[in-house]
């Protein structure tokens, strides 16, 4: 049976914007929340950037729903052992309904501190040292390690819930999917790929979870909902590894200059047709996703929640 959840957008949204959406998600019908963790938005039009963390804790206090970061990046920005520490938090104040979700990350948030962004297959390699890392933490032992990688000197995490946090592993490509397959305890991804999922599962994933999500823009005005998907996220459609690479909003305010409203429109549902919308969440489900995430574009939130309640959520493969 495949879910729905609601997609939070801390690069669109400020934290009190976010904790209200996250109760309108819950009274829509919504199971459970994605949350963006970001140092910078996309691009300056965006407009936001709050801290994830701060964020979940009043989330915990604002709805039942169980929420997962998607995604933090714990290898350079965050090392191991503070992401490791803030998501033990996280799962003891929502009563263990919480889930990390975690990924090689971007330059955007990551060079902050001045040191060198490394290469793909580096950050793979860093990525399944932190995973190890925290789990060892989450096992509420103290931990001292000396990887390649990290240092870790006497470190134990007090406040830790009654079972190990998940782990998920969001990955975009081959390499990064065998990876989840072998350490997660599930798989994140963008795209409605099956084919993702059967390597997920046969390279050790098994009948773990697989999560996705995609973006819409609901709206009365179908022209409009593409102008706005356009202004706001271009950046989802830029080709290769421009997303992991370029360092600035402003970098990805010039790279999106290549993609036009037209590329928007045929991939992203805008609008108010709820066959549209049904058949883009639904290829998700036919492709075998466990739980499918949907995040609005723009500041329609209350009219997207109405419209998902009535007209789409009531009618998507179960």
């Amino acid at each position: 049976m495949t879910a729905y959840g609601y997609f939070l957008s801390c690069e669109e949204h400020g934290p009190d914007a976010l904790v209200e959406q996250a109760r309108m998600a819950e009274q829509a019908g919504f199971t459970s929340l994605w949350i963006s963790d970001h140092f910078h938005p996309w691009n300056s039009a965006q407009g936001n950037s709050p801290f994830v963390w701060s964020v979940i804790g009043a989330l915990s206090q604002a709805t039942s729903l169980p929420v997962e970061t998607a995604v933090s990046c714990p290898i350079m920005r965050l090392q191991p052992t503070v992401t490791a520490q803030a998501a033990a938090t996280s799962a003891v104040q929502l009563g263990g309904r919480f889930r990390l979700g975690v990924g090689s990350g971007e330059a955007l948030n990551e060079h902050i501190h001045g040191e060198h962004w490394p290469r793909a297959a580096v950050r793979l390699e860093m990525l399944e040292e932190a995973v190890h890392i925290m789990r060892r933490l989450f096992d509420g032992r103290e931990v001292s390690h000396h990887g390649k990688h990290y240092t870790v000197e006497n470190a134990r995490l007090y406040t830790l819930p009654d079972a190990p946090v998940p782990i998920d592993i969001s990955a975009f490509g081959p390499k990064a999917t065998e990876l989840a397959g072998r350490i997660g305890d599930g798989f994140i991804t963008m795209a409605p790929d099956a084919e993702a999922i059967a390597r997920f599962r046969r390279s050790g994933g098994g009948t773990k979870p697989a999560f996705a999500g995609l973006k819409v823009c609901w709206g009365t005005d179908r022209e409009k909902a593409v102008r706005t998907a356009h202004h706001l996220w271009a950046n989802e459609h830029l080709p290769g590894e421009l997303a992991q690479i370029l360092p600035t909003p402003r970098h990805f305010e010039q790279a999106n200059e290549l993609v036009t409203p037209e590329q928007v429109a045929g991939s992203v549902a805008c609008g108010d047709d709820p066959d549209a919308h049904i058949a883009a969440v639904s290829a998700y489900a036919h492709a075998g996703f466990d739980t499918v995430y949907i995040s609005q574009i723009g500041p329609e939130q209350q009219g997207f929640f109405d419209f998902y309640r009535t007209r789409v959520l009531p009618h998507l493969p179960a």
